[in-house]
């Protein structure tokens, strides 16, 4: 079974379990680079070896490139019409149905784990390695009629998930219907898999990814290409971590009038999250917490029976999550200690249970799917910038597996809000940049340049 060294540390192969506590707590030694700096990166920058020009002008690649531009008119309805489709996070089931018969039409191989996932070999030959290009098909919100999916006089579109990930899961299609257009891609030496993923929003917590990275088909990809979102300004290379917590008060309960001094959850969570916000986070790595949802009580005179709060710590190294945890679990201690001093009834119990953890990790600069990125840029004539994000690029980063996370294409904005939107303008450069990076990987997953 392979596994993969960063440094001087062997990373677990595919086949592990990334579930767990201990295995995220053992990405710990990945290295990092600050996520709040942003490097532009000029055109001489770019490896000559990487044959760009060529790849492009092969007739295979040649047509598809054209292929994005001529059929933006069905890129964009067919966008519209997988937004229409409701995918909340656990919800994703109709959705995934839809894409796997969409890839079946085009003459995919379609299929749905376990997991959820939608997964599209070109045909019933493929056989790995493969080079997997992946968007996440849930959202935060979603559209409760047709009607909430809309385009505006502007030519954009507005509803929940038309950006993130709308965007992306239309590039699957755009690109599984290209491929199957044109004639077959020249000096392959991989095989595309075009991958729906469940579970990337919120308390999914990276579930679809998870899932893929555990199972038989990773130790067949060699890359992943993961398209969230719009723009082309960035290229994600840093995975940044976040471990999410669930704290909970509980006590007798009563009448805030008959029963008043018994333990209070409300007032000890609320001591909780005061002492917890008192964390300072001065200097580097970059980190952040937050208290986003609080919960309680069921009357103004009455004392709850329970108190919950949910809290988010993030950070681009995994020893200073841990840190922050650790002052987390302090503080949730210090408030239910200093709550039972003062009642002189029934006590307080306080218990914090990790809801959600991604692992913070980076891709090696000198890895080759960057330097295809970084050619294609400078061939396109885009101008990007490396930066620090949690996608589920995330998990394949921290079992070393080359991975980067790339826009779609177009622009978007107000993601995970109602008023979410997106322009299409311009998408056809976002999908020939994801194409042209993707054919370069086929050629060889490790040089770029054509099978011997």
């Amino acid at each position: 079974m392979p596994c993969w060294t960063i440094g001087r540390m062997k990373i677990a192969p595919p086949g592990a379990n990334v579930l767990s506590r201990a295995n995220v707590r053992s990405f710990s030694h990945v290295r990092r680079s600050p996520c709040g700096t942003l490097e532009w990166m000029a055109a001489n920058l770019v490896p000559a070896a990487v044959p760009v020009a060529d790849v492009a002008q092969q007739r295979g690649v040649r047509e598809c490139l054209q292929w994005f531009t001529r059929e933006k008119q069905w890129i964009n309805e067919i966008h519209l019409e997988l937004c229409r489709i409701p995918a909340p996070t656990f919800l994703e089931q109709p959705r995934a149905e839809w894409m796997a018969a969409q890839f079946r039409a085009f003459g995919w191989k379609s299929q749905i784990d376990r997991a959820g996932n939608v997964v599209a070999f070109l045909n019933e030959k493929s056989r790995g390695p493969y080079v997997a290009v992946t968007a996440h098909l849930d959202t935060v919100l979603a559209p409760r009629s047709n009607d909430d999916v809309t385009v505006g006089g502007d030519g954009k579109f507005h509803g929940p998930g038309v950006s993130d990930n709308g965007s992306g899961l239309a590039s699957l299609l755009a690109i599984a219907r290209a491929i199957k257009a044109a004639p077959e891609i020249e000096g392959r030496h991989a095989e595309p898999v075009l991958i729906g993923n469940v579970g990337e929003e919120g308390e999914g917590n990276l579930t679809g990814m998870r899932w893929l990275c555990k199972s038989d088909l990773a130790r067949e990809i060699a890359a992943f290409l993961v398209i969230d979102g719009a723009a082309t300004d960035h290229i994600t290379t840093r995975g940044l971590g976040s471990r999410r917590f669930e704290i909970t008060f509980t006590g007798p309960g009563g009448h805030s009038w008959s029963d008043y001094g018994i333990g209070n959850p409300v007032h000890a969570l609320g001591r909780a999250v005061a002492y917890f916000s008192e964390t300072k986070l001065n200097g580097g790595p970059r980190s952040s917490f937050n208290v986003g949802l609080i919960d309680g009580g069921t009357s103004i005179n009455s004392i709850p029976a329970l108190a919950r709060a949910k809290v988010d710590i993030r950070s681009e190294s995994n020893e200073k999550m841990e840190e922050l945890v650790g002052l987390l679990n302090v503080a949730v201690e210090r408030a239910q200690e200093q709550e039972n001093q003062r009642a002189t009834g029934g006590r307080v119990a306080a218990k914090v249970k990790e809801i959600g953890a991604r692992p913070a990790a980076e891709l090696n600069e000198q890895t080759p799917v960057l330097s295809y990125v970084r050619a294609v840029d400078a061939y396109l004539g885009i101008r990007s910038r490396l930066d620090c994000s949690s996608t589920d690029a995330n998990i394949p980063l921290a079992l070393g597996i080359p991975a980067v996370s790339i826009g779609s294409g177009g622009q978007g904005g107000g993601a995970h809000t109602l008023k979410e939107w997106y322009n299409p303008e311009g998408r056809d450069l976002g999908l020939k940049r994801i194409f042209l990076t993707l054919s370069l990987l086929l050629r060889d997953p490790e040089t770029g340049r054509p099978a011997a």
